[in-house]
């Protein structure tokens, strides 16, 4: 465990996810800002977040995986994917990032435009309990989304990854819009809500939801439709991160880390 942490490899891409965080919330916050002389549109913002999401996936996927995502990171510690030891140092680095890429947003954007950081919240008279379920739907979606793209062990062309889960966050913006603002990220909504000082008392549902959402999407993906053939003690060692793979396994972890470019929102 200590070995993990202290490579540069590790240590890289703990800062990719602190990097890819922020640029995509400063990018999805900021397509919602509220200019006088052009609103936003539903459209124009779920088509932001999914292309900040594609491009940073893109650009740095194949150096942390590109998660930028609180409950992608602890859905792919549930599915056995990753140690608990990198999911915590992943989730400090996406809350960190978001708070940077909303801290930089509320300075750069004027008084007149800045509104409230388009921080989530309950839209059209939507309930709390009606919202965690519509998080986890979306999240759900994301999640497999996520999985399914990023698989090396699938024979079937995928086509592009970062565009498939760039799209799958346009489409749960398209819907989760008018629910909550759309989160699908607890990164997301926690950092706005830390610059604005605004946390209602249903800020709960944008971490219970998505997060829920996202564990049970891993639960079905990697353990009922596609499971790994691993001995109780190699998934405790990935958990730990201290498991060394046969050749073979390593080559497919490899390749599968070229090709993770996820996250989040």
């Amino acid at each position: 465990m200590k070995k993990e942490v202290c490579s540069a490899a590790f240590l890289k891409a703990v800062f990719a996810e602190f990097l890819a965080t922020l640029i995509f919330v400063f990018f999805g916050l900021g397509s919602a800002l509220k200019w006088p002389s052009a609103m936003p549109s539903v459209l124009q913002i779920s088509l932001a977040f999914g292309l900040a999401i594609g491009t940073m996936a893109q650009a740095l996927g194949p150096v942390s995986g590109g998660h930028m995502n609180p409950a992608i990171t602890l859905a792919l510690l549930v599915g056995n994917q990753i140690s608990l030891l990198r999911a915590v140092f992943y989730l400090v680095a996406q809350l960190v990032g978001a708070i940077a890429g909303a801290a930089i947003l509320y300075g750069l954007a004027p008084y007149n435009a800045r509104g409230n950081l388009a921080v989530n919240a309950l839209n059209n008279n939507t309930t709390a309990g009606q919202a965690v379920v519509a998080e986890m739907i979306l999240t759900f979606q994301l999640a497999l989304c996520v999985f399914s793209s990023t698989d090396s062990r699938r024979t079937s062309p995928v086509g592009s990854p970062a565009l498939s889960i760039g799209l799958s966050v346009t489409l749960g913006h398209l819907v989760g819009i008018y629910f909550t603002g759309c989160s699908m990220n607890p990164a997301r909504s926690f950092g706005p809500a830390v610059i604005m000082s605004r946390f209602s008392s249903a800020h709960w549902v944008f971490w219970v939801g998505p997060i829920v959402g996202a564990a049970t999407a891993a639960i079905i993906y990697f353990y009922l439709l596609f499971p790994h053939s691993l001995s109780l003690s190699d998934r405790v060692a990935i958990l730990k991160g201290t498991y060394e793979p046969d050749e073979d396994w390593e080559e497919s972890q490899e390749e599968r880390k070229k090709t993770m470019e996820l996250t989040a929102h």
